[in-house]
């Protein structure tokens, strides 16, 4: 058996949403973390071997779409992005940067839709060097225009490494769950990464916790009234928080 101090054990808060008949749980232990995105500096990204020099971070394969709206984001978001901010802009133009499947969601119906695939990543990667700059084309295209990411990009892209869990009982009851997204989350292909950042102590190195740095998107995720709810629970004055499992192994 594996010493407690080892284990992922996390502490979680949950509340009542009565008027929507729903319970929230949130991961506590994660979301006090001092967890932070360290794409270019010191990810490792998400394939079979370590390739930080790429600077691909999680963006080597198709974002996959959760839903019509969620294409239609991204549709309207590359009208609106010019070839200075996206390396592949002549090629999405050209031939697309969809790959069509058989409708945006899981695999259980069939292939789903994704961004294409250009030259070993997403199209809307620029890759190091681009004059433009690296990352996300849809991103830095966002704050050119003085608008919020989040609002341009697919869901997948923004919500990691966190993610929301829906679960409605017999009663029609909904337990609604937000935690940090695992290898599992990947499906089959997670356990093949070489490297994953909510396992590493390198990306536990925020100034601030992830619940105030993530701010936008947990209210996006949940509403501002559930996490001023939040909130008011993380920062109880007498509560001695665990710290995050990677933080009390480095």
């Amino acid at each position: 058996m594996s010493d407690a101090s080892d284990a992922d054990i996390h502490e979680w808060i949950s509340f009542e949403d009565d008027d929507e008949l729903r319970t929230w749980e949130f991961d506590a232990t994660f979301l006090r973390s001092n967890y932070q995105c360290i794409w270019g500096c010191g990810c490792q990204g998400v394939l079979d071997e370590p390739a930080e020099e790429l600077q691909q971070g999680c963006c080597s394969y198709g974002a996959h779409f959760v839903d019509e709206d969620d294409v239609q984001t991204v549709v309207r978001a590359f009208v609106r992005t010019s070839p200075e901010h996206m390396q592949f802009h002549a090629k999405a133009t050209k031939g697309g940067f969809l790959r069509a499947g058989d409708g945006p969601g899981d695999d259980e119906n069939g292939p789903p839709t994704t961004t294409r695939v250009v030259d070993g990543a997403c199209i809307f990667l620029n890759r190091p060097g681009f004059e433009g700059g690296a990352g996300c084309a849809l991103h830095i295209a966002a704050e050119a225009s003085g608008e919020r990411p989040i609002d341009w990009k697919p869901n997948v892209c923004w919500q990691l490494p966190i993610r929301v869990d829906h679960f409605t009982d017999e009663q029609g009851h909904v337990l609604s769950r937000l935690r940090e997204w695992k290898r599992r989350d990947w499906g089959d292909g997670g356990a093949d990464f070489a490297w994953w950042c909510t396992e590493a102590p390198e990306a536990f190195s925020g100034s601030r916790p992830l619940y105030l740095t993530a701010r936008d998107e947990i209210v996006e995720l949940v509403g501002e009234g559930v996490y001023d709810r939040l909130v008011e629970l993380l920062e109880r004055p007498d509560w001695v928080p665990l710290p995050h499992p990677v933080a009390r192994r480095s």
